[in-house]
């Protein structure tokens, strides 16, 4: 199947410290661009990879589950590991979830990690008749464009397949497990009126992570999708900050950095 116009994979050759960024659920590359750009930018290796099932239609999704998710990130993430001297892994969303257990199986081989609106659980009284539920129905309504910018759009699909939905479920349980092992520096940065993830998914991470090192910042502005919205600019800035305070190196090139 082509791929979405702008739900395309990135990949930059920068400098020696490197940034794998991880998108959302049912969404595609095309959410993170603009920080990917910007990160490239400022002299950074960058990979934003396009992850199975998603960026073509939702049928395709059907198909996969949060190995496939996962198995995608954890190949980009060794693949920048060779060839840069730090990397960062920053997530959206099931993104988020992504990186952090990257961060806990990863060890060192993650210098931090940078989060916004993480997921953590499937909510609601429909998460419970799910693993029933997607035997007979295939489809539920989207969640893409999530926006409070006016003008802004996500390339995400209108509708959510059961089967994946399911498997999400069951990678947030695998993941909020997992999060003590999480011991590197974090950014959180979330949206209050959130429609997709409630805030309680990034108090939930808080609580639980081993990170010594932990900022929290408020998205006041923006709704899920923030890093299209008012506040993607704070977004890019901080998180570019929080690499350079932990990464001397930063826009430097080295001999691991593949040019």
């Amino acid at each position: 199947m082509p791929v979405l116009p702008g739900a395309e994979p990135f990949r930059h050759e920068g400098g020696e410290v490197g940034v794998l960024l991880c998108h959302g659920f049912t969404g595609s590359p095309q959410s993170l661009r603009p920080w990917a750009d910007h990160l490239a930018e400022r002299g950074l290796t960058v990979s934003l990879p396009l992850l199975p099932g998603h960026g073509t239609r939702w049928e395709d999704m059907q198909l996969t589950g949060w190995q496939d998710w996962y198995a995608e990130v954890d190949r980009e993430l060794r693949a920048l590991s060779e060839r840069c001297t730090q990397v960062f892994v920053f997530g959206l969303s099931m993104g988020g979830a992504l990186a952090l257990r990257l961060a806990a199986k990863h060890g060192d081989a993650v210098a931090g990690i940078v989060v916004v609106n993480p997921g953590n659980k499937v909510h609601g009284l429909a998460a419970h008749a799910l693993p029933l539920a997607r035997h007979f129905v295939r489809t539920t309504k989207g969640v893409a464009d999530d926006i409070a910018l006016e003008g802004s759009h996500e390339v995400g699909y209108t509708r959510v397949p059961l089967h994946a939905a399911h498997s999400l479920r069951k990678f947030f349980r695998l993941v909020d497990g997992e999060l003590p092992q999480v011991t590197q520096p974090l950014l959180l940065l979330h949206s209050p009126q959130d429609h997709v993830v409630p805030p309680a998914d990034s108090a939930r991470v808080l609580s639980r992570v081993s990170s010594a090192d932990v900022t929290e910042i408020l998205l006041e502005q923006s709704y899920h999708v923030a890093t299209l919205d008012h506040d993607a600019k704070r977004i890019f800035d901080e998180s570019h900050a929080f690499i350079g305070r932990l990464a001397p190196s930063i826009g430097k090139k080295g001999s691991t950095a593949g040019g």
